[in-house]
C-alpha cells in the first residue's frame, strides 16, 4: 500500500468512527472551501464516467435532438 494510500485509509476510518452529527460538521467544512469543492465535484463526475463507461456508445446528434425534444 502506498503511503497515500495508507493515509486515506487511517482517515477515512476516523472519519467513518464520528458520530454522524461530527461527520456532517466536517462535510460542511469540507465543502465550504471552494477549492476542495471544485476537487470533489470532478471526483463525483469521474465515478460517474466509471459508472457509465459500459453504457452503450450514442451519437452527440441523437443525444442533442433527445434534449431538443
Amino acid at each position: 500500500m502506498m503511503p497515500a494510500e495508507a493515509t486515506a485509509e487511517v482517515f477515512w476510518t476516523a472519519f467513518t468512527a464520528l458520530p454522524a452529527e461530527t461527520r456532517e460538521k466536517v462535510i460542511e467544512k469540507m465543502l465550504a472551501d471552494s477549492v476542495l469543492r471544485e476537487e470533489v465535484e470532478d471526483l463525483l463526475d469521474l465515478e460517474v464516467v466509471r459508472e457509465r463507461s459500459s453504457e452503450p456508445a450514442r451519437p452527440l446528434d441523437d443525444v442533442l435532438a433527445e434534449l431538443n425534444d
